[in-house]
């Protein structure tokens, strides 16, 4: 038995809380537009471009990558790093 949802279907079901979503981060970006100051050379703000740079793009995998892009490298030496004992 198939239980995949039709792309249509899916859309049914996602797009409210998508658009509402999107609303939500469209408002962040103009709170910030307004702000007084500049963001240049800031690094979080230079994430946040590029994570809406890899919403936009048509390649699957968006929330792998954008988790990524938000995700410090992984450190085999963590433990030690983090002062954890083993």
């Amino acid at each position: 038995m198939n239980t995949e949802s039709s792309s249509q279907a899916v859309l049914d079901h996602e797009y409210l809380p998508v658009r509402a979503k999107i609303l939500e981060i469209a408002a962040s970006l103009d709170r910030l537009q307004r702000a007084p100051g500049t963001l240049d050379g800031e690094a979080r703000w230079d994430q946040l471009r590029a994570a809406i740079e890899l919403l936009l793009g048509r390649e699957e995998g968006r929330a792998e990558r954008v988790q990524l892009l938000f995700s410090r490298p992984y450190d085999h030496h963590w433990r030690e790093s983090f002062q954890l004992a083993r």
